[in-house]
């Protein structure tokens, strides 16, 4: 590894977007079977499975949340310490590594307080029935313990993948996740523990990955290191960070935020098997985004070092082989989902009634995902470029401006069978951001490179 980064400006772009996305996209294959492992495990508990899964389904708002804070700090302040070694400045990356480790500490504090004082009243609002909310409560009681480990874990794993160490961030969530798959079965089966034994085996598991990555980031390997006398918070280091990442906390707590309205509304008109479903499908959904976050990642350092460096030949060419293999790697899961949704469904439960239900709601929530590809590779782009306000708009348009709304209004317009109509504000959502995203990047993109140039011949 050249300890200035050379290699990002040097090789070939598609050799090196091969190169650092195959290990982020494994890493977030494998950190997206944290959550999909626990339901594919509990699903199966004997005779409880049904409901248990349902229960597990409600705590995702919150366990989104906690991710999106992860995010707010490690994806803003990510590509920002990316740019700063593009422009030769080590120091200012150093120190924006510092003050968002710093800042990662003090809301672990904040939110491990609020979701041990809180889970039940949240849990109960965000969908829970008396049939459900005691596997809620059992899983979220122990989850929230490990928060830190998870903010640590997501958020300062970012800063190992903006150097260049893809290997290294995808062994940091790879320790976790063989952990995980290992004690799942032990903690939920062997020692009886059920809901509580996946919560427990989720924490062990993060806390491990957690320790690899500060690890990393104190040793002698990494260019960026952690120092405590960097620690300090500046409020014009951390501020532009959290105004980056803000496009990614907006997507990932948004998520949240769509689950309650998902389960709310699927509680009124379908009942528990509806919400049930509900965890199935965002589960499946996960198979989308995750991948082509991970693709996003991998091309981020290449996008960001190069506009540091005011190389818009490659620039353009990341993107343009990031938004290739984003697109085609949604219409291949597109088509696996439209010919064989009971299979995805088998994967979670094995209660019949649940899967009869599930498949056809797969085929009409996961319609678009299709074309889902096209709004990531915009949407980590602009972040990449550092553009924080095109990034947090397309990621309001989708979550806020669109799907929210319709997943009340499409009821009320198909009232035959107002289920259906909720999971169809999804597909309907998807088209319409993918549309928004497209016309903005299509502008802002050439305003990036118009800027660079101009920057570059200024200096």
């Amino acid at each position: 590894m050249d300890s200035n980064n050379n290699f990002l400006a040097t090789e070939p772009v598609g050799r090196l977007l091969i190169k650092l996305a195959i290990p982020t996209v494994t890493a977030q294959i494998i950190n997206m079977l944290y959550n999909i492992v626990d339901r594919i495990y509990i699903g199966h508990i004997p005779d409880s499975g049904g409901l248990a899964l349902t229960g597990v389904g409600v705590c995702m708002p919150l366990i989104m949340i906690v991710s999106a804070f992860a995010a707010l700090v490690g994806y803003g302040g990510g590509p920002k310490a990316s740019i700063f070694m593009g422009q030769g400045n080590n120091a200012a990356a150093e120190k924006t590594l510092g003050n968002c480790f710093f800042a990662q500490i003090v809301i672990s504090v904040l939110l491990t307080a609020a979701l041990l004082l809180g889970n039940r009243d949240f849990l109960m609002a965000f969908g829970a029935s008396e049939n459900t909310i005691g596997y809620a409560v059992d899983y979220m009681n122990i989850y929230a313990i490990g928060t830190i480990f998870v903010q640590l874990t997501l958020g300062m794993n970012v800063f190992i993948t903006a150097q260049g160490f893809a290997k290294t961030g995808m062994l940091s969530v790879l320790i976790g996740a063989v952990l995980n798959i290992l004690l799942d079965p032990l903690f939920i089966f062997a020692f009886g523990m059920g809901v509580k034994g996946a919560a427990l085996a989720t924490i062990i598991s993060q806390a491990a990955s957690c320790v690899w990555v500060v690890a990393f980031l104190l040793g002698k390997r990494t260019i960026l290191k952690i120092r405590f006398k960097n620690m300090r918070p500046y409020a014009k280091v951390l501020l532009p960070c959290l105004a980056l990442g803000l496009s990614n906390f907006v997507m990932q707590a948004s998520e949240s935020v769509i689950s309650i309205c998902f389960n709310s509304s699927l509680l009124e008109y379908g009942g528990d098997i509806a919400v049930g479903s509900m965890t199935i499908l965002t589960s499946v959904m996960q198979f989308a985004s995750l991948p082509t976050h991970g693709l996003g990642q991998g091309a981020q350092p290449i996008i960001s070092y190069n506009y540091g460096a005011g190389n818009d030949k490659r620039v353009k060419k990341a993107f343009k082989l990031l938004l290739i293999s984003s697109l085609s790697y949604t219409f291949v899961l597109w088509l696996f989902v439209m010919l064989f949704p009971e299979g995805f469904a088998a994967m979670f439960t094995a209660n019949e009634e649940l899967i009869e239900f599930t498949a056809p709601a797969l085929r009409v929530y996961l319609a678009c995902i299709i074309i889902f590809g096209i709004q990531m590779a915009c949407q980590m782009t602009f972040t990449a470029l550092g553009n924080a306000k095109s990034a947090i708009a397309v990621a309001v348009m989708r979550k806020f401006i669109l799907l929210i709304p319709l997943i009340y209004i499409m009821p009320q317009i198909i009232k035959s069978n107002q289920t259906f109509a909720v999971y169809l504000a999804e597909p309907i959502a998807d088209f319409l951001s993918v549309c928004f995203a497209c016309t903005l990047f299509s502008f802002q993109f050439r305003k990036a490179l118009r800027l660079m140039k101009k920057t570059e011949k200024q200096a």
